[in-house]
């Protein structure tokens, strides 16, 4: 009878430990998403150069250089909203791209 009391208080303890497990996040996807969080760099948009702007997530090469083209004929970027006037960039993707730029 303690024998039977004992496997399943295991089986109990096994099974909430799993359920408990499951649920909980790995560590290194909370510290990836911690790091990633804290370590974004504004870059000057007004001062990058062609890579420096092609790093930003959203923006390829062409991009990059529709933005150049832009403060070269306009002059410098001010705001998030003139974004939209380079060719090529939206809404969506000037809100995407905000978080990693600056404009002074």
């Amino acid at each position: 009878m303690k024998q039977l009391a004992f496997a399943i208080g295991i089986t109990v303890l096994t099974l909430t430990a799993n359920q408990c497990l499951a649920q909980a996040k790995p560590a290194a996807e909370i510290t990836k998403a911690t790091a990633a969080a804290h370590s974004v760099q504004k870059i000057n948009i007004n001062k990058a150069t062609a890579e420096q702007l092609q790093a930003i997530p959203g923006l390829g090469q062409k991009k990059a250089q529709a933005v150049l083209d832009y403060i070269a004929e306009h002059g410098s970027i001010t705001e998030a909203s003139q974004l939209t006037k380079v060719k090529g960039i939206g809404e969506k993707l000037a809100a995407k791209i905000a978080p990693y730029v600056s404009y002074n």
